[in-house]
Order: C-alpha cells, then structure tokens, then sequence
C-alpha cells in the first residue's frame, strides 16, 4: 500500500539533518499527508529530590523548550510551503523525562516515520529512544535518514538484509510499494542466514517475483566482523540507495546490555535504512 500518511520527527538542532527535506519529497511523490512532530522536552533537573529547584526555573527551562519546538515548527514550514503537499505540526509535549505518549500515538496512526539518526555532535533529545518507540510501540516501518545524506531520497540500488526472522519478513512487506520503482534490488544474507531450512534465497526471491520484482540473492559467510558491518561496508562499496531490514531481532533489553546489529546500524549507518520490528 502506497503510503498515504507519513510522520516525520523534526529536529530540534540548529542545523537541522535532512530527514525532513527527505520526509517532503516523499510526501510530493506518493500525494502522502505529512504530519510533521516538534517535540518540547523538558529537561529533568538533577538533585531535584534533594534540594527543590525554584518554580521560576523550571518554568523558565519549560518555556525555553517550547520555543524550541516552535522554531523546529517554523523551518518546517518555511520549506514545506515551497511544495504543495498536504501538511500540519504538532507540538508534543514531554514532561520531565517522561514518555513520548503524543508521538506514540502519532506513529500508530501512520503509514511511514521518517527520523533523522542521531548526530553525535548535536545530541537531540530522546532521539535513540524515540526510534525504538516508533519500532516497538508502532506499526508503520520506519525510515531513517543519516544526518550526512543529502536529499532527495533514492530507491534506484537497494539492499535488502535477509535472515528469515519476522521483523525481515515485515520490513520486506513494508517495503513493497517502494520497490517497483527500483532498477536493482539485491537480497543479502550472511553467516547463519545461509543456513536456512529449505532453499531461503530462491523462497524469498520466488515470493517477490510473484510481486513483478526481479532480484539478485547475495550470500556472504560469517567473517568475524558484526553483522552491521558487513551490511553498511556492502552498501557503501556497491553505491545503494537504500538498505532495507528488521529491526530489533532479539529483545530491546538483550540489544541494550549485550548490544546488535540494529543498535550498530543506528550509530554507524551512511546510507537511508528502512527498519520495521
């Protein structure tokens, strides 16, 4: 289903990353619905326990993220008036280290999220932790835009990763409406993934054939090197436009303690990922 609805995470630094000029054009090629999320994220004031901090200064500290959010709302809308897409803003609210309840909600209620992956030099808040909200607590996939792309968004080389786990499958899924549009799609599978019941590389390619998609299965034996790794160094050496696979297919707490391949893309990826658990 060609995305009628698509949610994007604004960012809140001063020099904004691309993820929202790559949201607007997707918006301008499929006629989507953009909404556009500026979160205002109270800081959380540290030793408050011990020593209260004065009602003016917490006031203060909510009103300065609120001015935030509007200057986000505002360069939003300074270049989504160049095009002639269907749009609207909302501020969301959260209070004091809180949950993200109103972008929740929002995620749920679309077809795509679009989100900027986190800068390392201009840390916005809550991001690594919004992206997991979208994955986990959503529905749509999730599309993640490294901070040095440059738009538009691309689909003409794409890397899909293949494991045979569900959140694969699901992303595959997601992805379908984009794919047609795409010159070469090539399946990637490596380490254990070659080792799949049945014959996995011709199922997956069987089932997309049927979608009118021609691929190219790829298999790569377990080097040693994490699994991110193979993938991005893949997609950079062969120039693809878009690498597509699931997210998250060990628990959230496993990923976070022991780390994986998901939390590696995050950090490290140079290259649009299209992510669903």
């Amino acid at each position: 289903m060609t995305p009628k609805d698509i949610l994007v995470l604004l960012d809140l630094a001063d020099r904004p990353g691309p993820a929202t000029e790559f949201a607007i054009g997707l918006a301008e090629k499929t006629g989507a619905h953009l909404t556009a999320i500026s979160l205002a994220v109270d800081p959380v004031v540290t030793g408050f326990v011990v020593a209260p901090v004065p009602i003016d200064l917490i006031e203060s500290a909510r009103q300065d993220s609120l001015d935030r959010a509007k200057v986000a709302a505002d360069r939003f809308e300074e270049l989504a008036r160049r095009s002639s897409i269907s749009r609207e803003i909302r501020t969301n609210e959260v209070l004091m280290g809180g949950i993200p309840h109103g972008f929740v909600m929002s995620a749920r209620l679309s077809d795509l999220v679009v989100i900027g992956q986190e800068n390392p030099d201009q840390a916005e808040p809550l991001r690594d932790v919004l992206i997991e909200a979208a994955l986990y607590e959503g529905i749509a996939p999730v599309l993640i835009i490294p901070y040095i792309a440059k738009a538009p968004l691309k689909m003409d080389k794409v890397l899909i990763g293949w494991d045979g786990s569900r959140p694969a499958a699901r992303a595959i899924r997601d992805a379908l409406p984009f794919l047609p549009k795409s010159a070469e799609i090539t399946i990637l599978m490596i380490g254990n993934a070659t080792k799949l019941p049945g014959e996995p590389g011709a199922d997956i390619a069987t089932w997309l054939a049927r979608h009118g998609l021609s691929v190219t299965i790829k298999t790569m034996p377990g080097s040693g090197i994490p699994v991110a790794d193979a993938i991005l160094n893949h997609a950079s050496d062969n120039a693809y436009d878009l690498v597509i696979m699931g997210a998250y297919g060990h628990s959230w707490m496993r990923e976070a303690v022991f780390g994986g391949a998901t939390r590696d893309i995050l950090r490290t990826m140079t290259v649009p990922v299209l992510m669903a658990h």
